[in-house]
């Protein structure tokens, strides 16, 4: 499915005056399809993007479609699914139930949503989980959960918010495989502080700055931006410091 933005503006008020701040302004974005990593520095407008794209909030002016589905609809919702930065753990819910809490709270039945909930828990690897209460869950076990519950209702369109924040490496690796796999059944968007975190296992990077967007292209279009005589494991690092310095000398 192909999720758009198309010449969105958003903004919101701030400080004493309650003066308008413009994030995004006249912005289009078109998707790709598979995994795609999100680049930018802090302020530069991922988590706005991620909100406005997952109709968390609606644009001031123009409009958010995927295959044509416009985001005030039940059914943009029913494809699309977005997972927050910080995801919080209800006490005495187990993994199993949280995710099931969440389908039924996205219009599931009660029983689909429970047998749901098994399904994508296996997906990401967490059923000797299932029945543990997510208070006792790691930090990177909280994160699959997560994951899970942004799936649980049959998402085509996946918006992710700084999953891997806080993650130990291994826990990263680990993350790292299931977006891999994940990315073969649904489109997945991702934004990450760390350039390295995923960008050469991605199909597509999208760098942001600005509230614009400075490239979105595969990754290997990506990597090439590196200047010469970049070492093979900081390709990545050099291709997104080159672009935001191209950025701040406008």
């Amino acid at each position: 499915m192909t999720l758009e933005l198309i010449s969105c503006t958003y903004g919101y008020s701030h400080g004493i005056t309650r003066r308008r701040r413009t994030v995004l302004s006249e912005f289009d974005y078109r998707m790709p399809p598979g995994l795609t990593i999100l680049l930018g520095p802090n302020g530069a407008g991922k988590s706005t993007l991620l909100k406005v794209a997952a109709s968390v909030v609606r644009p001031d002016s123009g409009r958010v479609v995927c295959d044509g589905v416009p985001s005030t609809s039940k059914a943009f919702r029913r494809h699309v699914a977005r997972m927050p930065q910080d995801i919080v753990p209800l006490s005495g819910l187990t993994a199993r139930e949280y995710v099931a809490y969440v389908g039924w709270l996205k219009g599931m039945r009660r029983g689909d949503a429970w047998k749901a909930a098994r399904r994508v828990l296996a997906r990401v690897e967490l059923t000797e989980q299932n029945d543990v209460r997510t208070t006792a869950l790691s930090g990177g076990q909280l994160r699959r959960v997560g994951v899970a519950a942004a799936l649980v209702h049959g998402a085509r369109v996946l918006l992710l918010d700084e999953p891997t924040a806080g993650m130990d490496p291994r826990q990263r690796r680990v993350f790292r495989d299931l977006m891999r796999d994940l990315s073969g059944e649904v489109s997945v968007l991702m934004s990450t502080h760390d350039v390295a975190d995923l960008a050469e296992d991605a199909d597509h990077v999208t760098v942001l700055a600005g509230g614009r967007i400075l490239h979105s292209g595969t990754t290997d279009t990506f990597l090439a931006l590196a200047p010469d005589g970049t070492a093979a494991g900081r390709r990545a690092e050099g291709a997104y410091t080159e672009l935001l310095a191209r950025h701040e000398q406008g």
